[in-house]
């Protein structure tokens, strides 16, 4: 939970803060403070009142920065527009990442050509998404009894796949169910193909 409350300056300029983020004008109670401009010019070591009134001079906000230095380092800056450019650095790299996903496939060990086909080429498809693969052989009752057919099976996939994808895990029996995942190969531009 956030909270939030609107503190005004002595030239009545109120603005928000946000309890979770820096600590700015009134609220830096420390003796004395290192002060850097806005241009990132180093203006010395004073008390955090004079350094206020040196802000409220410009018509800029203090903004500690460095809180556990001794003494304390603050800087002068517009901090609503610091706020906004980080607010829109963040929202900037959370739209280029991309999340990889793991999409699951499941077959059984009596599989016929056609379905196989059909599980395959949508592997293929999640694959070419940049998502990871999860493929899982189900055995029920005595199937237990032929995992080896199952193994068979999930190999003869990654074959299929081996254009697209690396195989990441061999196929590995736990339980009832037999897994194998598949990645998608990077390209030699560092893009995924």
């Amino acid at each position: 939970m956030v909270t939030a409350f609107f503190v005004c300056t002595v030239n009545w300029r109120c603005f928000r803060i946000s309890k979770q983020g820096h600590q700015i004008n009134e609220e830096i109670r420390d003796k004395e403070v290192r002060l850097v401009s806005d241009s990132g010019e180093q203006l010395g070591i004073m008390s955090a009142r004079e350094a206020l009134e040196r802000a409220i001079e410009q018509n800029l906000d203090l903004v500690k920065i460095s809180p556990n230095a001794v003494p304390p380092v603050c800087k002068l800056m517009d901090y609503g527009k610091y706020k906004f450019e980080q607010t829109k650095r963040e929202k900037e790299a959370r739209k280029n990442q991309h999340v990889v996903e793991i999409k699951e496939v499941r077959m059984s060990p009596g599989i016929d050509v056609n379905d196989f086909n059909v599980k395959l080429r949508n592997a293929q498809k999640f694959l070419s998404q940049g998502n990871r693969v999860k493929v899982t052989v189900r055995f029920r009752g005595r199937e237990m009894a032929h995992t080896d057919i199952g193994k068979g099976l999930l190999l003869k996939f990654a074959e299929q796949c081996s254009e697209v994808a690396a195989l990441d895990k061999d196929p590995k029996l736990d339980g009832r169910h037999m897994s194998m995942f598949l990645s998608p190969k990077v390209a030699k531009d560092g893009k995924k193909s």
